[in-house]
């Protein structure tokens, strides 16, 4: 702790390894991405990445270890890889005695990583010993997925896929993380994961939920202007990366985009992250295509972005009654009267005798009643349909 969590301090932010704690949400469900997204990301985005390590507990890291320990460690994701089906399902193939046919197609899709240089980080950590001895590549069968056994981490996890469909790459990606686990715990071990570190990666630069989430998207005018683009992704959290090195025009304007941070937000709030800020980098660049100007985006980037309305008392907000907020004259700023379409649909919770009375023949006859003053018979139940344990 006395070096790493300096090391981890410094990389990430000044994330307290000691005492703050990281949290993880691999629920697809909780990421905001709408149909008219999905088309928008289509129409600028050629593909979409999201990746992760998993290491398993009571099995060394790479770099420490011994050849039964790899060797353990390819044994539990061998049973991972056929225990999976439907998208998942597909094939484990294992480096060692990997035919050239196999290798060279393997390796024209882009899915063989290869043994690291002697120059390379992970050959001088110890990481590239017994090559290439229990280390494997497995994809399913639409080739979505991809799994990486023994190269950094026990296994790289990977969901890919052509376009923009990034809530349906991040639901295959937690559908591998997920079966991770279970085969784990069915080994009787687990992955390794600490409520202050999250997810323990054999890089402390990797740590927490150690994802990147990207999109290879297409970025024509910001590619003419790359000081522009790097200014726009840090404002939001994002790190572009262009396929003709650091601070050059992307071949073709295509750059890929990632989200930044790794720890201390969780898997949904990093790929929400990236979902919002290239959904913003796509506006820059039809505004650009428009005729704003540099000037015009710097501008808008420093200008402070608008306060968020603050949700107005009156609707319940853990359970929906059907009440609607249609503009009532006695609304105030802060209270909203809701008018509701039908006979609301009590709970067990409400006890009120409002409740017990309110029936659907008694909503038909009164559900147009208003007093002189403009007080509607919706206003009297409101309170009691809203707030059930009165």
């Amino acid at each position: 702790k006395d070096i790493i969590y300096p090391i981890i301090a410094g990389w990430h932010g000044g994330y307290d390894a000691a005492t703050q704690k990281h949290p993880t949400d691999l629920n697809p469900e909780n990421v905001k991405f709408d149909a008219d997204q999905q088309a928008k990301f289509d129409e600028y985005v050629v593909s979409t990445r999201i990746r992760a390590a998993r290491n398993i507990r009571g099995f060394p890291l790479p770099p420490g270890a011994t050849r039964e320990s790899a060797a353990g460690v390819e044994g539990v994701l061998k049973k991972t890889f056929a225990g999976l089906d439907g998208d998942l399902k597909g094939t484990y193939y294992p480096l060692a005695g990997m035919d050239a046919a196999t290798e060279s197609d393997l390796q024209a899709q882009g899915f063989l990583f290869q043994k690291p240089k002697t120059t390379n980080l992970l050959t001088n950590a110890g990481a590239a010993r017994y090559w290439p001895e229990s280390r494997g590549i497995f994809h399913n069968d639409n080739k979505t997925a991809l799994c990486w056994c023994n190269e950094e981490d026990h296994c790289r996890i990977i969901s890919m896929a052509m376009k923009g469909n990034v809530k349906d790459v991040f639901a295959r990606f937690c559908s591998l993380s997920d079966a991770m686990k279970a085969s784990a715990v069915a080994s009787g071990a687990d992955l390794m994961h600490s409520e202050n570190l999250g997810f323990i990666g054999s890089c402390p630069s990797n740590l927490g939920t150690g994802l990147r989430a990207s999109v290879m998207i297409k970025l024509e005018k910001l590619n003419e202007n790359v000081e522009l683009l790097e200014k726009v992704c840090e404002s939001f959290d994002l790190q572009p990366r262009g396929s003709a090195g650091e601070h050059s025009a992307a071949v073709g304007g295509k750059w890929d985009v990632s989200n930044k941070q790794r720890i201390g937000f969780s898997e949904v709030q990093l790929v929400q992250k990236m979902i919002d800020g290239v959904s913003k980098l796509i506006g820059i660049e039809e505004r650009l295509a428009s005729g704003a100007t540099a000037e015009d985006i710097e501008k808008s980037l420093s200008e402070p972005a608008p306060e968020a309305a603050k949700p107005k008392a009156g609707k319940n907000p853990e359970w929906d009654s059907g009440g609607e907020a249609s503009g009532d004259p006695k609304d105030s700023d802060d209270f909203a009267y809701l008018t509701y379409p039908s006979c609301p649909k009590f709970t067990p919770k409400h006890r009120s005798l409002m409740a017990k009375h309110c029936t659907e023949e008694m909503f038909a006859k009164l559900k147009d009643v208003t007093t002189d003053t403009g007080y509607t018979f919706h206003n009297a139940i409101q309170t009691g349909t809203e707030t059930p344990h009165l």
